[in-house]
């Protein structure tokens, strides 16, 4: 069977409990590796892949992940839906360490990084005033209720470059801008997976109060790291529940996400854009 529901998320994941791994899948893209291989398998009756965002043993910075590889690779593999993982800080005193926030907005701090498909004689601009797909959220959202977890609906993520954490005056800053959490991956994945055509939410796991938090001056990696080993057990749980629950039908509009986005007169797209996209945009050409 194809999997239709995909995972990305850190280290450890493709052996989160309940997961059944069947098969490591390298996949090649027009656009270079994928972070690692992907692991099919089966995760409450349903088949599913996974990816380790950073690659197993977290080797990739998050300014080196190559975003359009990995999203590539989920659609070469069949997903129609993603549900990514993230570790993030909170910018808020509600969003608590160890609680769980599924935003439904973006803003993006980051330098250079490409999010884009498209270029080299094909344009396209899609809608990106809503990021998130609802519907795949909502899943989310219900799916902690029934397990227990505690998961904010709604919210903005600010996507900042990294590697390293902000500065005392930047997390005051996006604090005066209204931002929620504030992580360094998830702008990339959402953009191109609507490009893709793909369902796409983030389940953003509180690990800490960035430094703006007078009890929290600065965040350490240890900090961090004893909050997701925390944080795993919830999101196992979770995700195996969205996954059981999943409806089958996509009643979003996540799916033609290109059908009014391609500018370019058909006739001038160059043919070897034409064959490097034809797995994004050959349904309509």
């Amino acid at each position: 069977m194809t999997p239709t529901i995909g995972i990305i998320g850190g280290s450890g994941l493709y052996s989160m409990p309940g997961f059944e791994a069947q098969e490591e899948r390298a996949v090649e893209t027009p656009f270079g590796p994928p972070s690692d291989v992907y692991v099919t398998g089966r995760l409450a009756g349903k088949e599913v892949v996974f990816l380790a965002r950073h690659g197993r043993g977290h080797r990739i910075s998050p300014s080196e992940l190559n975003f359009r590889a990995n999203i590539y690779g989920m659609k070469a593999l069949g997903v129609e839906r993603i549900l990514s993982l993230s570790a993030v800080g909170s910018l808020k005193e509600e969003h608590k360490p160890l609680d769980f926030v599924i935003p439904d907005q973006f803003v993006d701090r980051t330098r250079g990084r490409v999010s884009t498909f498209f270029g080299e004689g094909l344009v396209a601009h899609v809608s990106f005033a809503h990021p998130i797909c609802p519907q795949l959220a909502g899943v989310a959202h219900q799916a902690a209720k029934a397990t227990g977890v505690t998961a904010k609906l709604g919210g903005t993520y600010l996507c900042m470059e990294g590697p390293a954490f902000s500065t005392l005056a930047e997390s005051n800053l996006y604090r005066g801008w209204g931002m929620d959490v504030i992580g360094m991956t998830n702008l990339q994945e959402a953009k191109l997976a609507r490009e893709a055509e793909l369902c796409y939410t983030t389940i953003a796991m509180v690990t800490d109060y960035d430094c703006w938090h007078p009890d929290h001056e600065a965040v350490t990696v240890n900090d961090i790291i004893a909050n997701l080993t925390q944080n795993a057990a919830n999101a196992a749980k979770l995700v195996e529940e969205a996954v059981r629950t999943m409806p089958s039908a996509r009643e979003c509009k996540c799916g033609s996400a290109l059908a009014h986005a391609l500018i370019t007169d058909r006739k001038t797209i160059p043919e070897m854009t034409r064959k490097k996209l034809e797995l994004i945009v050959g349904k309509y050409l």
